[in-house]
């Protein structure tokens, strides 16, 4: 019997034909779409390249991108501890409202040079171009502000209270974090000052003057910190640490010297006793165990920023104060933080005296 023949299956001559061509027409389709993304795809952004979207400002478009979450920043204005609490506030309002935060040249100019920050960067040429409805802020936090309407929005004002961002707080803590160089440097001086000691305990202390002196009983009837304010915060940390170390920062240094005890030999003053730059002075406070602050925002921030225990001077104007209307102490200090009364007596009798 003869053996079954084996069946091999064809395809004919125009199927064949067909199937192939379809093959070659879709390779084509699909090798053309990756060098060409279609309509209303995106090309990747310079971030998601590996460029710092901070160190490289967006490049102006002829007319402002139509983008669903809008383009907010805000106003930057005073010095570093203005900067940094409105740079906190947009980060902060813009991710509650959903839009996209960018800041202007000049505060990348300020915070860059010290800090990692990634917010990015408007151009000149775009920030003239966007029509921005200005939005001003109290320094504290209200329940309009999670509703803010509008896509290009600069916030403007001075706010530094922790109300808007404390919930972001370790987010904030990355945007904050200083450059290396920045941190070798303060790290290094802090070292040097701990000589013979084992337990050392560092107390950051920013006594802040200059234009205050003047400015607080002047116009927000409130005084500036004095000699027995210091004496009353270094004494509690003396009876708390065994070995604390005490680096005063200041723009008054001159004042600092004459009114702050350093016979014990645990006070140091930055600079050699010189003022030195705030963004030195804020690296060295920051880098401290623990905070002895004054007024402003840029010992508020830096007490942020260190993370430990922070005295601060607390009632330092009038009841009737014209400041009390803009500034909410309940707002601006944390509520684990130590507050020592200011003394008012001067201010009330008529003696108080600007080197008090």
């Amino acid at each position: 019997m003869a053996s079954p023949v084996s069946w091999v299956p064809f395809w004919p001559p125009l199927r064949l034909s067909i199937f192939l061509l379809a093959t070659m027409t879709f390779s084509i389709i699909v090798y053309w779409r990756g060098w060409f993304p279609a309509r209303g795809q995106r090309l990747p952004s310079s971030n998601a390249m590996g460029q710092p979207p901070a160190m490289a400002p967006i490049l102006p478009p002829t007319t402002p991108p139509a983008t669903e979450r809008g383009m907010w920043t805000v106003n930057p204005a005073g010095r570093l501890g203005n900067q940094m609490g409105q740079y906190a506030t947009l980060y902060a309002l813009a991710k509650m409202n959903g839009r996209q935060a960018y800041i202007l040249p000049e505060m990348h100019e300020k915070l860059a040079p010290l800090f990692r920050i990634t917010l990015p960067v408007l151009s000149s040429d775009m920030v003239r171009s966007v029509p921005w409805r200005n939005y001003e802020l109290h320094n504290w936090m209200s329940e309009e502000y999670r509703h803010i309407k509008g896509k290009y929005i600069r916030l403007t004002g001075y706010p530094y209270s922790w109300t808007f961002y404390h919930h972001l707080r370790q987010e904030l803590l990355q945007e904050f974090s200083f450059h290396d160089h920045v941190k070798e440097e303060a790290n290094r001086y802090l070292a040097g000052l701990r000589r013979q000691r084992r337990n050392v305990t560092y107390v950051g202390v920013h006594v802040r003057r200059g234009d205050y002196v003047r400015v607080m009983p002047q116009d927000r009837k409130g005084v500036v910190a004095d000699k027995a304010y210091l004496e009353k915060a270094m004494g509690y940390f003396r009876a708390k640490y065994q070995e604390p170390v005490f680096v005063v920062t200041s723009n008054g240094m001159e004042w600092c010297r004459e009114n702050i005890d350093a016979s014990r030999g645990d006070v140091y003053f930055s600079g050699d006793g010189k003022e030195s730059s705030p963004g030195r002075d804020f690296a060295l406070l920051v880098h401290c165990n623990h905070t002895i602050m004054t007024i402003g925002s840029f010992g508020i921030w830096a007490s942020y920023l260190a993370g430990g225990e922070t005295i601060y001077l607390a009632n330092y104007t009038l009841p009737d104060s014209p400041y009390l209307r803009v500034f909410k102490p309940a707002a601006v200090f944390l509520p684990e933080w130590i507050g020592i009364d200011a003394d008012l007596s001067p201010l009330l009798n008529g003696s108080y005296k600007n080197n008090k």
